[in-house]
């Protein structure tokens, strides 16, 4: 065993993936999750465990550490938990979405103080990776609170890795571009064939691959 990880968020999509990704290569993994039903799926597995609860609470991810180092020395922490769900400053107001900006950045704040203090404790260094977005740089309509948390989340790796770089602590970001997952597959089912057949094409359009990235590609 190569040590272990803690994921966030990681029962679904593009988390789950990471999961998977890690116990594959040999790492033991925790996840922290808030929706038990979801980490099911790691019943059995002896080089994994959940800790239900809210990513941005400090004794989750205090309580994910102690599991992960218990199964092997802590190597790793990804924090990849999201919240998806718009707030516009015109008519909810700030409040609304300083709320929801923090419900995306306090996961990656609360998870890599965690991390870094257990990285610093052990004198071994360690790998912090924040998943971010394109819209970190490149917003779209409908996503401000979002892309707003995700721009802090960049800035937060970048600052994370010039002040514990030279403790051995690497920070780094993922920033994903459109990913078919199971809630972009949702979208199109409520959208209807001819509006799902319309997303798909400009879809299409957008990436240069001409198709939307893989959770698994993700997560290698």
């Amino acid at each position: 065993m190569t040590g272990s990880c803690v994921v966030t968020g990681g029962g679904r999509g593009i988390g789950r993936a990471i999961v998977q990704r890690l116990l594959d290569d040999g790492h033991a993994v925790v996840t922290v999750e808030f929706d038990p039903e979801t980490v099911t799926w790691l019943a059995g597995r002896p080089n994994a465990a959940a800790v239900v609860g809210d990513a941005t609470d400090e004794s989750v991810a205090e309580r994910a550490a102690d599991l992960a180092a218990g199964m092997a020395p802590l190597s790793g922490w990804v924090n990849n938990a999201a919240v998806f769900r718009d707030a516009a400053l015109h008519t909810d107001g700030p409040a609304t979405v300083i709320d929801l900006v923090t419900a995306n950045l306090a996961p990656a704040v609360v998870g890599s103080a965690v991390a870094v203090r257990r990285f610093l404790a052990a004198g071994t260094g360690g790998a912090v990776v924040n998943v971010s977005s394109h819209q970190a740089g490149r917003p779209v309509r409908g996503a401000l609170p979002y892309a707003v948390a995700k721009a802090a989340v960049e800035g937060l790796t970048r600052a994370t890795a010039v002040e514990y770089g030279p403790h051995g602590v690497r920070a780094n970001t993922v920033a994903l571009g459109s990913i078919a997952t199971d809630r972009y597959a949702d979208l199109l089912d409520r959208l209807g064939p001819d509006a799902a057949a319309e997303v798909r094409e400009q879809m299409r359009l957008l990436h240069p691959l001409g198709r939307l990235g893989r959770p698994e590609e993700v997560a290698a």
